[in-house]
């Protein structure tokens, strides 16, 4: 062991190289990962099928770059990625020093609260959903989607201000006419848009924003950065949680956890799966290697973080929210949050030999939202089909809300940033997101209210 631990240290103190877009997360007494960046574009691909086909942690991929973790009771790369060129960057692994605090936030002004300054745990976000219903209990509906394979409750937030209300031009006494219903709704009947957040444990900013999003929308129209005049035209559904197993896991045991925390048989010793993946469109099981199988007599690789289970809907949290999205009224918008790597992505996630036949629309309204969120912070925000923008993955959530709900205006908003911090992005980096991503949101929710008004 000791030539191993002495190797450890020359890694960590030498060999560590950082480019001039990454930056070293480590400190002192802390336990490092190591994030490494493969940057080479012709062999992008290569690299890619061979972090999978040794089931490495790949953070995230493109066409110009891969990121690939390594945790740090397994530091080292296979020999054949290990010689090709990249860059290391030490990721620290310990959770954030977590300060208690009394759970009062004031919760009535959405630029002054500190609740969007730091990272929460579970049941912080559990206090912060229960006050903002509390303090505006005239919009918002808690709703219980039911539990997670560890027993957790799951939760969900509605925010309506009721039935459609065609405003009376000036005040003054017009013919009577016959009364406009909402764009796009049925039975004057607001529109209605799904916001969740991070379904993969470890994104944490995406869950951050998922909440501050709720905030922005009750908020007084007067405040910078309130988007509850949407209210006037829509009803939001926000599930800022979909996975509290796995995201309590990342505060208690590991930061970087993937997956959901479900038992996945009696003689298999790894636990979760992709949650991401296990959605009731195209769902397929991937076999290692890149190999696709129809009835594989057992489960390819469930230690794997891309597993998609046995069946469709096996996991108990997608099947919660499943059951109950489908109940939900006039759905024109969906928006599942993720991170990281700055892309507004649109149908399709199982192939990129296929394009929606709304595509056009879709790309329309995804450039005017990236040019939108730029406005408030000069991030700047790329768009595609998710398939382009990263890699064929059947069972995704996105392919679900548009081909079984029917939801146009379906996406995935991939957040801060493009890699310097990855998945560890600093808590001061959470209100910047947020307010961004409320623009983004305001502009694909009129750009949808335009469209169907003309239709």
């Amino acid at each position: 062991m000791a030539p191993r631990r002495l190797l450890l240290l020359v890694l960590s103190s030498i060999l560590i190289y950082v480019s001039g877009d990454q930056q070293v997360l480590s400190a002192e007494g802390t336990k490092n990962g190591y994030l490494r960046r493969f940057g080479v574009e012709s062999s992008v691909q290569w690299v890619f099928d061979t972090a999978k086909e040794h089931d490495l942690d790949i953070w995230h991929a493109s066409k110009s770059f891969v990121d690939v973790y390594s945790p740090p009771e397994e530091p080292f790369l296979p020999a054949d990625l290990a010689k090709l060129p990249h860059n290391t960057t030490a990721v620290s692994t310990t959770t954030p020093k977590h300060i208690g605090t009394n759970s009062e936030w004031n919760l009535t002004s959405l630029i002054n609260t500190t609740f969007h300054e730091s990272y929460h745990p579970l049941y912080e976000i559990n206090s912060f959903i229960n006050q903002l219903s509390n303090a505006y209990p005239n919009i918002t509906r808690l709703v219980s989607l039911g539990h997670t394979a560890e027993g957790r409750e799951m939760t969900a937030l509605s925010i309506s201000t009721g039935p459609y209300k065609p405003q009376n031009e000036g005040g003054k006494k017009k013919k009577r006419k016959k009364q406009r219903k909402t764009p796009g709704a049925k039975d004057g009947m607001k529109m209605g848009f799904v916001i969740i957040g991070a379904q993969h444990a470890r994104e944490w900013i995406a869950t951050a924003t998922s909440t501050y999003l709720a905030h922005a929308l009750v908020a007084n129209k007067s405040e910078p950065h309130s988007i509850s005049y949407l209210l006037d035209h829509f009803d939001f559904h926000i599930i800022p949680v979909p996975n509290p197993d796995g995201y309590s896991y990342t505060w208690e045991t590991d930061r970087y956890w993937y997956k959901n925390r479900q038992i996945l048989g009696p003689y298999t010793d790894c636990v979760g799966l992709d949650m991401n993946r296990n959605w009731g469109f195209k769902w397929k099981p991937n076999v290692k290697g890149g190999e696709k199988v129809t009835r594989p007599r057992e489960p390819t690789n469930p230690c794997s973080h891309w597993y998609p289970g046995t069946r469709p809907f096996e996991a108990p949290e997608v099947n919660n929210m499943e059951n109950w999205i489908t109940t939900l009224p006039n759905l024109v918008g969906f928006i599942n949050l993720r991170s990281y790597g700055q892309m507004l992505s649109s149908p399709y996630s199982y192939t990129c030999n296929r394009v929606p036949k709304d595509a056009e629309d879709q790309i329309e309204a995804a450039l005017g939202a990236s040019q939108k969120l730029k406005s408030i912070h000069g991030t700047d925000f790329q768009t595609g089909s998710l398939c382009s923008m990263l890699y064929a993955a059947p069972g995704n959530i996105l392919d679900w809300m548009y081909s079984r709900e029917a939801i146009k205006y379906s996406y995935v908003a991939h957040l801060r940033d493009t890699g310097t911090y990855g998945f560890a992005l600093p808590a001061k980096w959470i209100r910047p997101t947020g307010e961004e991503t409320s623009g983004l949101i305001d502009y694909l929710a009129r750009f949808i209210a335009k469209q169907a008004k003309s239709a």
